[in-house]
């Protein structure tokens, strides 16, 4: 095949204009690109015969003007290395106007104001510790989907998301969660916030109920899809699902029943039946979010909701607590009749997952290596836990821990009308840290529980003693 500028290595963009000749334009070009801070020092250069090529220039009058600039300084060669921007100071008559560009080490290091505002360490929640995703595992469960993967696979893909991943996900969350699950009632989403915008936009008009401790970013999906939100109360039992019946034109009602958010119980079974009662009574659904529910350490989860109505309950999971939230995969188990109207909303834009890793998480699910990663995780999420509670007992006997022995976070009951201060004293200790206050609904009846949430799951292991005893030092005092 004959050579052409398509086939050559690196690119570089030039403007060959102005008066003396091809060359002198060369020379002009390539000075200026330095000078201006646009090719930084190191930045290897094409070979002549490939910028040539690019150029549509002879090969000679690149070769020429390369020696020239590396006789002027301005660009240096050495055997194996090919020609590089040099390292050197610019010619005197350069120095005055150029434009030093900060190499890539300086414009990673971080800003020091932001540097010095940082905390030390964090138990705030939201995410697992990122630190302990299975690389290795991962890589290799890549490498073999990768190879596997079919042609298509690397098109733009569908709504649905891979076969190959809802097929596996089916399996597993029959036999880990409890699930009702056939392939074809399975989406892919690029994370919860995507299955519930989807969701908001998909179900008939009407209201949609939320816990009244929750998170207020899902209140403001909710909202940003025109729907009206509505408090349902949580207790010791959950979210108290028998008041459904008395909310006016509500159509659903997203829970987190294995493991509530923030405040830690599970739903009543006699609340989960009111829940899917309800559900049935109106033609309603329920929008299961089970963001943690693998994660129980004192016994057996508690099987998904979905498994005692898949047509009333929505089942949403996620990779985000379990693997890491860089992913972005989650996935939604629908009811027939939502099945449709979902994957309608999803194909007119709404973002896909990466097919790859889909390809890469339906291997890792299917060889067993998600299950080995969820065992290791639950025995250092469970140490943490048991750490926690035994240095509250020893060290803060005031305050208890409240909620299953469960998730990646537990909440700690304080005296009343302390939780602020006790704010200010973890940031004073360098400590990032929330109150139960920050999630309660601001449209529901104030809440007069003081509390911190605390996300043993958050540090990594090598900074989880430290943050444990910056927690200590701001809790208020025993009597």
């Amino acid at each position: 095949m004959e050579d052409s500028w398509a086939t050559f290595g690196h690119d570089l963009h030039l403007d060959l204009t102005g008066p003396g000749g091809l060359r002198a334009a060369l020379l002009r070009a390539l000075r200026e690109a330095v000078r201006s801070g646009r090719l930084a020092p190191g930045t290897r250069l094409p070979s002549s015969r490939s910028l040539a090529a690019d150029l549509g220039i002879a090969r000679n009058t690149v070769a020429d003007a390369y020696a020239e600039l590396v006789a002027e300084g301005w660009l240096s060669a050495r055997q194996g290395s090919g020609t590089r921007v040099a390292w050197v100071h610019l010619p005197d008559g350069a120095r005055g106007s150029a434009k030093p560009r900060a190499t890539p080490a300086a414009r990673r290091a971080p800003d020091p104001a932001e540097r010095a505002g940082r905390p030390r360490f964090d138990l705030t929640p939201g995410t697992p510790d990122v630190s302990a995703f299975p690389r290795t595992a991962w890589l290799a469960a890549a490498r073999r989907a990768l190879t596997a993967a079919p042609s298509e696979a690397f098109g733009y893909g569908t709504s649905r998301g891979r076969p190959e991943l809802r097929t596996v996900l089916a399996d597993y969350l029959a036999r880990a969660r409890g699930v009702r699950a056939d392939p074809e009632r399975i989406v892919v989403c690029a994370g919860f916030m995507q299955g519930l915008a989807l969701l908001s936009r998909a179900l008939d008009p009407g209201r949609l109920a939320v816990e009244a401790y929750g998170l207020d970013f899902h209140r403001a999906v909710i909202t940003r899809a025109g729907r009206r939100t509505v408090p349902l109360p949580v207790d010791e039992r959950g979210a108290r699902t028998e008041e459904l019946t008395a909310l006016d034109e509500v159509r659903a009602a997203l829970l987190t029943p294995a493991h509530q958010f923030p405040t830690g119980v599970p739903l009543h079974p006699d609340r989960r039946a009111a829940a899917v009662g309800w559900a049935r009574a109106t033609g309603g659904f329920i929008l299961e979010d089970d963001y943690d529910g693998e994660f129980r350490y004192d016994r057996q989860p508690v099987g998904a909701l979905q498994g005692l109505d898949p047509e009333h309950v929505v089942y949403l999971g996620t990779a985000s607590k379990s693997l890491a939230p860089a992913l972005r995969l989650a996935w939604m188990v629908l009811p027939d009749r939502l099945v449709d109207p979902v994957l309608a909303l999803k194909s007119t834009g709404e973002w896909q997952s990466g097919a790859l890793d889909q390809l890469t998480l339906a291997e890792f699910l299917s060889t067993g290596a998600y299950d080995r990663h969820l065992r290791g995780m639950r025995l250092r999420y469970r140490r943490r836990r048991d750490q926690l509670v035994a240095a509250l007992a020893d060290r803060a006997p005031q305050v208890r821990a409240s909620g299953i022995a469960a998730g990646l976070h537990a909440v700690l009951e304080l005296p009343p009308g302390t939780e602020q201060s006790v704010l200010r004293t973890a940031r004073r200790q360098g400590l990032a840290l929330e109150g139960l206050h920050r999630f309660h609904d601001p449209t529901a009846p104030p809440a007069t529980r003081d509390a911190l949430v605390v996300a043993y799951g958050t540090p990594p292991d090598h900074s989880f003693a430290g943050a444990l005893d910056a927690l200590l030092r701001a809790l208020p005092p025993g009597e």
